[in-house]
């Protein structure tokens, strides 16, 4: 996470939340998070000391701070910035989350990507011949329009088939599917167009 990546979630979403220790990642960025969720078990004294009367204690430990942090925020949206990580176990961990969560909308600004869940029909703003990546994280069939390789009646899978790679044949990308667990995964320069698309 960076200064910039901070800056650029928070001139679209202005309320800043940490999950956990993240609070030391924005303080150090040199912002000040409104509210601190999670079970606190990575955040420093210090943080403890200059947001105190702002953290918000979770103490159940079947889920992650990213996790906990998804259930307890009410928001028209959620951008999360620093949650998709080095190691792998986390990445994953929070790919899971963001399809099980069914509160706002959640997309997730990564150093490439912005990813988001398709919980409803979406309608991209692309130019053409831009990446258009689609990851299932369970079983589902999709639809498709302005994508280079449609992906009408396909059934995709976490161990089956899956949509790396596709590009926009158009302006607009319209896809739809016939439940939840699709990943869209669109480069970060969209980020405005992934909003409108996901909420």
């Amino acid at each position: 996470m960076t200064r910039r990546d901070l800056r650029m979630c928070l001139s679209r979403a202005p309320v800043l939340v940490a999950a956990d220790g993240g609070a030391d990642r924005a303080l150090a960025a040199g912002y000040e998070p409104e509210a601190v969720i999670g079970d606190l078990d990575s955040l420093s004294d210090a943080a403890r000391i200059q947001l105190a009367g702002r953290l918000h204690h979770v103490t159940e430990q079947d889920s992650t701070d990213f996790d906990k942090a998804l259930r307890h925020v009410d928001a028209p949206f959620i951008l999360a910035v620093g949650v998709t990580g080095a190691r792998v176990d986390h990445g994953l961990a929070v790919l899971n989350a963001l399809v099980r969560h069914d509160g706002p909308p959640c997309l997730l600004l990564g150093s490439e990507d912005v990813i988001f869940h398709a919980r409803r029909p979406v309608l991209l703003r692309m130019a053409m011949g831009e990446r258009v990546s689609l990851f299932p994280m369970g079983r589902v069939t999709g639809r498709s329009e302005g994508l280079r390789w449609p992906i009408n009646g396909m059934s995709f899978a976490p161990d089956g088939r899956i949509g790396t790679s596709n590009a926009a044949s158009a302006t607009t990308v319209r896809l739809d599917t016939d439940g939840p667990g699709m990943l869209v995964m669109v480069p970060r320069k969209r980020l405005d167009a992934a909003i409108r698309a996901a909420t």
